[in-house]
């Protein structure tokens, strides 16, 4: 029977991810570049709310730094408002 076209091919990096005995964080090593820059986590801003598209993404600042990023569309924001309206007057 024929079963299909065979696979592609997996590359070395594939490979050594997909081998159980290799430790994984060994391997960003071989891309030259051994840890993620750290960005600091303060000073992130204001809340913002934009329109973009069809949807409104919220970004809220977090304490201890970062953002929750929410995406709504218009119906959910008029909802949200609604309901912080409920709770601030």
């Amino acid at each position: 029977m024929d079963e299909g076209p065979e696979p592609p091919a997996r590359s070395a990096v594939a490979d050594r991810l997909a081998d159980p005995a290799v430790v994984h964080s060994d391997v960003s090593y071989e891309r030259g570049n051994g840890m993620a820059a750290m960005k600091p986590r303060t000073g992130d801003g204001p809340m913002e709310v934009t329109k973009e598209g069809r949807g409104i993404i919220m970004r809220v600042p977090l304490e201890g730094g970062g953002r929750l990023v929410v995406e709504l569309t218009p119906d959910e924001a008029k909802e949200l408002k609604d309901a912080l309206d409920g709770v601030v007057g």
